[in-house]
């Protein structure tokens, strides 16, 4: 009893006076009062053109007749005037034949003249325009050809400049990382700055020996992959020579050229990000190092500091 008594407490609040029942049975009598009107002025309007549609099949027919009796009368009219349009033509054509045949004649003599003048005309442009056209093609083919050279140079000219500007940029931070280091190991006592230095000394060897041998693998790499690129190079261009004419040869040497410089600067790329790989985890080796050589000497010193 109490939820119902809260229940329309609550309603009443939200809704007002009118409950949603309410307010939905007067909005469906609504509709279908609206409904029912649009439904009965469709249906007065069907009932009026369907009655205009018969007045005007009425009137149509009507029409029809009209002009189907106009239209024989006007044939028959014009059957008379054909017929004798026919005969008249027919004297005309006869006149114009005889006319005709004589100029036709005196036509063929001056167009046989003329032909032969137009065959060594034609014979005269087409050997101009095939001289012009080859002089515009072989213009247009070396600066095709030039362009491209130039733009291969381009490119190999601006990896090269990433590449270094890669490489200074990179420098940079390894001093500026260095210098940081250097302040860092200056603040400490003359005990720590000792034994700092003969772990680092034994470290930079550790490091000397693995950069030495990733350093003569990656050289031994390198030179297996230019020899294999060099011989598979000419064994191509050996087969390329029996198969392709002048121009295409030409052109594939271009795309082959375009690749082998885009490879020489991925590779490259991938040895500098190698690189890069291989310092960052030598430096957090080195953290760690430093990190537990500190603890060790914590511990020491308090030991010492006990002992005293």
């Amino acid at each position: 009893y109490l939820a119902t008594k809260f229940f329309y407490l609550w309603a009443k609040k939200t809704f007002g006076q009118i409950l949603p029942s309410k307010a939905r049975c007067f909005y469906d009598q609504k509709i279908l009062q609206k409904t029912f009107g649009e439904w009965k002025e469709q249906w007065t309007v069907c009932r009026e053109r369907k009655l205009s549609l018969r007045a005007d099949n009425h009137y149509r027919h009507l029409l029809l007749k009209l002009m189907f009796k106009a239209w024989r009368a006007y044939v028959c009219q014009q059957q008379g005037k054909r017929n004798k349009y026919y005969i008249a033509k027919s004297h005309a054509k006869k006149q114009t034949m005889l006319r005709t045949w004589q100029r036709w004649l005196v036509h063929v003599g001056v167009q046989r003249t003329k032909h032969g003048m137009q065959s060594v005309a034609l014979a005269f442009r087409e050997r101009s325009c095939l001289r012009i056209s080859w002089a515009v093609w072989r213009r247009q083919h070396y600066q095709k050809c030039s362009g491209h050279k130039m733009n291969i140079l381009a490119l190999q000219h601006w990896a090269q400049s990433l590449q270094f500007r890669a490489w200074l940029q990179w420098q940079e931070l390894y001093l500026y990382t260095q210098n940081e280091k250097q302040k860092n190991t200056r603040a400490v006592t003359h005990h720590q700055h000792w034994e700092l230095r003969r772990c680092m000394g034994a470290w930079l060897g550790y490091l000397n020996l693995n950069r030495v041998k990733k350093r003569q693998n990656e050289l031994a790499q390198e030179f297996h992959r230019s020899r294999t690129l060099r011989r598979c190079f000419s064994d191509w261009q050996q087969s390329w020579k029996f198969r392709r004419r002048m121009q295409a040869h030409q052109r594939d040497l271009e795309k082959q050229a375009a690749r082998i410089a885009l490879w020489r600067v991925f590779a490259h790329w991938k040895h500098y990000v190698v690189l890069c790989v291989e310092e960052t985890q030598q430096c957090e080796l080195a953290e760690k190092h430093y990190k537990g050589h500190l603890l060790v000497l914590q511990k020491f010193w308090n030991c010492w500091k006990s002992r005293l």
